[in-house]
Order: structure tokens, then C-alpha cells, then sequence
């Protein structure tokens, strides 16, 4: 008896709504609005997603962070030897999930990866804190290390040996690009009605749009 847990509070969604006429027919202007809404609103991490690959043995999910958004689709960073890029490698389709409970939103995006270009992916490592690019070459991203000394070692000697020069982007560091086939936005609403709002890709690039059921 003394385990037994009560019922989980439950609370009505009443901070928003989401009518086609406010929703338009393009989702990535609409997502942008929506990242920008969460961005404003002071939300801690704003731009986190979970991203979920296929590509293993087991369907896996990882926190990681959205660096850029566009027509083309979303796109993040990581070592292309860990295990997100080797599952998307071997197996491209992705989902990503946005959830802003604060304002009771949340985007589910299924699509297909790819590696950015050199280029591109030169121009965001340039961007970033010199003891960031120093730990992309430091890390080997997945992989199992003896302990926390043994990483902090590596890193020492990584980072005597690019003393007084430009950090360069390592070969298996880069981007991925998620193009999304599919969107689709969620706005709770009171009495669980929620605003589900779907956009699907025709093959000409235009986007179709359904209202889901709650």
C-alpha cells in the first residue's frame, strides 16, 4: 500500500490555438514562426529536438540541437563516427521532435538525412569556440573511454598541439541535413480537442495540408 501512487494532475491546454487560416500552407515559415514564438518566450534550449534513427539494431532517440532551418530542411552538427551518423548513414530516415510545453506546441518532422557539404559544414566549425573545435577532435563520440582522466588527457594533447594555430574542422566532423517529407504541428487545446495540423511533401515540393483528429 505505502507504494501506491496517486493520479497525476491533470491540466486543460488553453494557451493558444492553431486554425488553417493563421497556419498557412508553408510549414517551414510556420515552424520558423513557432521556433521564434519559443525563442521569445525565454525558453531554456528553445532549439532542442529529439532525433530518432533506425539504423541499428534498435530504433534509438537522442537529444540534440537544431543550428539551422530553412526551405531546404533542418540541420545539426555532429561527429560523423558516432552512432546517430552511422545509424542515418545506414539507414537515412529520420523523425525530429520539437516540445514547448510552455506553450503547449509540439512539431513532429519525418524526413530524409544527408551530410552537408564541405563548405558548409567549414563555415559553421569556424564559427564556434576554439575549445569546442578542439574537443571535435578530441572525442572519439560513442566510444568507450577508460575514464574522465583518460578524455581529459586527450584533450590536453590535443590542445598543445594546435597551440598558437587555427583549429581546423576535422574530416568526421560535419552536418546533416533532415529534409522533411512530413510535418505536422500540435496545439493543445481545452477538453484534449487539440489543433493537429499535418503537411505532407508532393514530389514537385509543394506541401498539402490535413487536419488530424485529437
Amino acid at each position: 500500500m505505502g507504494d501506491e501512487r496517486k493520479p497525476q494532475e491533470r491540466n486543460d491546454y488553453v494557451k493558444g490555438h492553431l486554425m488553417e487560416e493563421q497556419a498557412g500552407m508553408d510549414p517551414i515559415r510556420l515552424f520558423m514562426q513557432w521556433l521564434d514564438d519559443a525563442e521569445h518566450a525565454g525558453l531554456p534550449d528553445h532549439n532542442a529536438m529529439l532525433l530518432s534513427t533506425a539504423g541499428s539494431a534498435s530504433i534509438s532517440a537522442r537529444v540534440v540541437l537544431l543550428r539551422d532551418v530553412g526551405p531546404r530542411g533542418f540541420t545539426f552538427y555532429t561527429n560523423y563516427n558516432s552512432r546517430k551518423a552511422m545509424d542515418l548513414e545506414r539507414d537515412p530516415r529520420a523523425a525530429l521532435n520539437f516540445y514547448w510545453p510552455a506553450l503547449e506546441r509540439q512539431v513532429r518532422v519525418e524526413g530524409r538525412a544527408e551530410r552537408l557539404d564541405a563548405a558548409e559544414s567549414d563555415a559553421y566549425f569556424a564559427s564556434r569556440p576554439r575549445e569546442s573545435r578542439i574537443g571535435a577532435w578530441s572525442s572519439d563520440q560513442s566510444r568507450v573511454v577508460e575514464d574522465r582522466q583518460a578524455m581529459e588527457e586527450r584533450y590536453a594533447r590535443w590542445s598543445e598541439r594546435f597551440e598558437g594555430q587555427e583549429v581546423p574542422r576535422p574530416e568526421h566532423w560535419g552536418g546533416i541535413l533532415v529534409r522533411p517529407v512530413r510535418i505536422e504541428f500540435w496545439q493543445g487545446r481545452a477538453s484534449r480537442m487539440h489543433d493537429r495540423l499535418a503537411y505532407e511533401r508532393y514530389s514537385d515540393g509543394s506541401w498539402q495540408r490535413m487536419r488530424l483528429q485529437p
